[in-house]
């Protein structure tokens, strides 16, 4: 009996398959393509700084710094080291490229003494290292521009560092020890006196000129410079990645010097 119900339900249940298939099937034959699945969007991946990747600090960035040892033409011979350190941080795409406290060696590339009838003291110098503050080291190619010294000196693009000049003052020691020499003759001798005094005291007056040097050229402890990057500075990523980008540390001025 259940043998039979079997048999009698098999083509029932064929039919019905085969009419719930061809009620899933589209009416009419199939012209397009079906419409394309968007992929789900890719979280961004943050892109990890290479062992070959650079920073290029571009030719013509200023660095301001702090000169560490004074110079002086009276005792400074080229050859001489110089030491600076960096007074400002320098920038670029809001990172801190060069940090506050970073240093910097140069050297003495010529010295003169101002003479003793003409010419001025002069010296010039160059930036040649850049030290990081974790102790990354590169080539630097780089002049002074500017310094503020305290005192009179001017500085040409080349890096050279030229004193004031002494005529004022020479000409200050000639008249002093002329108008002297004239009081002591005018008082030994009258009117003639001065005359002889005055000649005398003009040519004590020249003498003390042609020995005494001018003004010796200088830059004092605390100087601060303001130096020019003359080629790019390929810098590597992967060694500027600071914990600390520098504290700032107090700049001694100059000592304030006579006029």
């Amino acid at each position: 009996m259940n043998r039979t119900r079997t048999l009698l339900a098999l083509p029932l249940l064929m039919l019905a398959s085969s009419s719930l298939a061809f009620a899933q099937e589209p009416e009419g034959p199939q012209t397009s393509a079906p419409a394309p699945v968007t992929p789900a969007p890719r979280p961004p991946v943050e892109k990890r700084v290479g062992a070959n990747d650079k920073v290029v600090v571009p030719a013509g960035t200023r660095v301001g710094v702090v000169l560490e040892n004074g110079i002086s033409t009276r005792s400074a011979k080229a050859g001489d080291s110089l030491y600076f350190r960096t007074s400002f941080p320098i920038t670029q795409s809001n990172r801190v490229i060069i940090p506050v406290g970073s240093y910097l060696r140069g050297e003495l590339l010529e010295s003169k003494r101002p003479g003793r009838i003409k010419g001025r003291g002069e010296f010039r110098m160059r930036l040649n290292t850049l030290i990081f503050p974790n102790g990354y080291t590169v080539d630097l190619n780089a002049a002074p521009r500017s310094a503020d010294s305290g005192g009179n000196e001017t500085m040409d693009p080349e890096g050279k560092v030229t004193g004031p000049g002494g005529k004022g003052k020479d000409v200050a020691t000639v008249a002093t020890t002329t108008v002297t020499g004239a009081g002591i003759g005018a008082i030994a001798a009258g009117a003639k006196g001065a005359g002889i005094g005055a000649g005398i005291g003009g040519l004590a007056g020249l003498g003390a000129v042609l020995l005494t040097r001018g003004p010796e050229a200088q830059l004092p402890r605390g100087s601060a410079l303001d130096i020019v990057l003359e080629h790019a500075l390929a810098l590597d990523a992967d060694q500027i990645q600071y914990k600390s980008v520098g504290d700032s540390s107090p700049i001694t001025p100059p000592p304030a010097r006579p006029e």
